[in-house]
Order: C-alpha cells, then structure tokens, then sequence
C-alpha cells in the first residue's frame, strides 16, 4: 500500500501520447473500479471527519487534509450502493482528487494498485445498458472488468451546474452571427456534452457531438473523403482530453498530421487537474485550452473565434 500512497503524486505529474494509468480500488463488492491518477492528488488512509449539520446527500464530512478543508464523498453511496458504516470508515481509504476546479476526497473500502495502459485498451460501455448509469468505461484485465465511473455525471447530480450563457456573452449581435456556424463537440461524459451542447445551441450554433476521439475521427475522416472542407464545415473542434479508445491529444495530434484538416481550431477542455496540461496543449498543436465547465467561458472561447473568422472577410 506505501508503494501505491508514494507513487500517486509522482506519476500525477507525467503524460504521455493516448497512455492511460488507473488507480484501481475496491467498494463493498469484489468489483474493481478505476479512476485516471491523473485526476488524483493523493491517497491516504480515511481520518476522524468533521460532521456537516443536517447533511442529507453523500457528503459524508469533511477532512483537514494537509491545511485544506476538503468534503468526502461516500462513493458506494454515491452509485447507488449500500454506504460505509461509520464505524468502518477509518479502516477505508480517501481518494483525493480535482474535478472541474473543485476538490473533493472519495471514500472507498480498498485501494489496490495502479495500472498502466493504453486509452485503445479503454471501451465505451454497450449502448445496451442506456444511459441512466454512472459508467464511462470499461476495461478487461486478468480476466476481469474494470469499471471506470462517469465521475463528472456523478458530481453534477450532487452540485446541479447551470448550463446558461449570460446575455452580456450571448448579445443578440452574437447570436445572429452563430446561426452561421457549426462546432463539433468530443466527450466521453453524457453530462459533459449535454452541458457543453445545451449552452452552445442557446447561442445559436450548430451542434455535433461525438463520444470519443475514435468516433470524432471516424466522422471527421468520413467528411473528408467526401470532399468536404473541415474547416469551413465546422468553425471549431472542442475536445475533451480523457477518453476512451483516442484521447483528446491524439486526436489533435492526428487533424494536425493530415494537410486537409491540420488548418482545424481544435480546443482541449478536460476535468483533470496539473500544470502539464498548458505545455500538452502546446504540444500536439491545440489552438486554446479550458478547464471544464463553465458557461461563460466556454461560449466566450466560441464567440472570439467567430469575431476571428468574420473579421477575415
């Protein structure tokens, strides 16, 4: 276990090209879940929490965790599981980590080890199961499933995010000039497109969606055979970094290693926390970079790149 706690920071700080490490952790059944230690902070072993007055959710308490009041999340609970006792807790673990600029710690039973693998090794559940679940990935290894949570679908049922644009942002000026204009979306998370489209469509826009890298680049691939001129077709690519099957950097890796898409604004948004993110984006060619998400700025991004393509007539 002091492997796994030393590790997390260290490894927290590397990327590299569609690779993909998992901390592996256990609730109160034998399955085992992954979560991307790029998301994580650190693991520790669960302290006394501090209770929080007439808390009815998931939020469990908080921790003062190395200077910083940090809430717990009850993950078993969370799912739709039964919740660990209070008795049991300080023989769990706390998964802290960073989403969407905020922290939080998750309280699960075990931690096991961390994974090293590839995002091609990571699918997309089956269609089958629907969408009312809190399942983004999975992934077999050892003869085993390895589930990887829709964290961002699980905090925005806990802390409800509006998805509108304010109308300093959306003027009438800018909604006129987005009804021209199509933007292709790329995101693993339902609730991360679903936001990302509910404010995008309120300015105007033309929305596309696509679940991952894999798919984003099937369709744009297929645009191109046809003939069709991407960067007239769409006035901007918005790409989640995290997914299954091709992560966002390969993708704009691979727009920007074909002539006949590399001219493509591509912009990166991810939940995951790290300086390394500014320097990737660099890297592998993306135009812009947004932590997500947050209305405002996202539309803002989409606005000054219409203001850039209207000006160059």
């Amino acid at each position: 276990m002091s492997g796994i706690l030393d590790s997390v920071n260290l490894r927290t700080q590397m990327v590299g090209q569609n690779r993909l490490e998992l901390l592996l952790f256990g609730l109160e059944t034998d399955q085992q879940y992954g979560i991307n230690v790029f998301k994580v902070r650190e693991v520790l072993q669960c302290p006394r929490l501090t209770e929080v007055p007439r808390q009815t959710s998931s939020i469990k308490g908080m921790a003062h965790i190395r200077g910083e009041t940090i809430p717990v999340l009850d993950l078993s609970e969370a799912i739709g599981r039964a919740q660990i006792p209070e008795e049991e807790r300080q023989r769990c673990f706390l998964v802290v980590a960073e989403y969407n600029k905020r922290t939080l710690a998750f309280l699960v039973r075990k931690v096991d080890r961390i994974l090293n693998t590839q995002w091609d090794q990571i699918m997309a559940p089956p269609t089958e199961i629907g969408v009312e679940n809190y399942l983004t990935a999975v992934f077999e290894h050892d003869g085993k499933l390895i589930e990887i949570l829709d964290v961002e679908q699980i905090l925005a049922d806990l802390y409800p995010q509006s998805t509108e644009v304010s109308s300093e942002v959306a003027t009438d000026s800018v909604k006129r000039q987005a009804r021209q204009h199509h933007v292709l979306i790329v995101d693993d998370s339902s609730v991360a497109r679903n936001q990302m489209q509910r404010s995008l469509e309120s300015l105007g826009l033309k929305v596309t969606s696509a679940n991952n890298g894999r798919i984003a680049w099937d369709l744009i691939s297929g645009l191109v055979a046809r003939g069709v001129d991407i960067t007239d077709h769409f006035l901007m690519i918005i790409s989640d970094i995290e997914m299954p099957e091709m992560d966002g950097y390969t993708l704009t890796s691979m727009i920007r290693e074909d002539e006949r898409t590399a001219p493509s604004y591509v912009v990166l948004h991810t939940s995951l926390s790290g300086g390394f993110n500014v320097s990737m984006v660099k890297k592998v060619g993306a135009d812009g970079f947004l932590a997500k998400f947050n209305p405002n700025e996202l539309a803002s991004v989409v606005v000054n790149r219409i203001s850039e393509v209207e000006s160059q007539f």
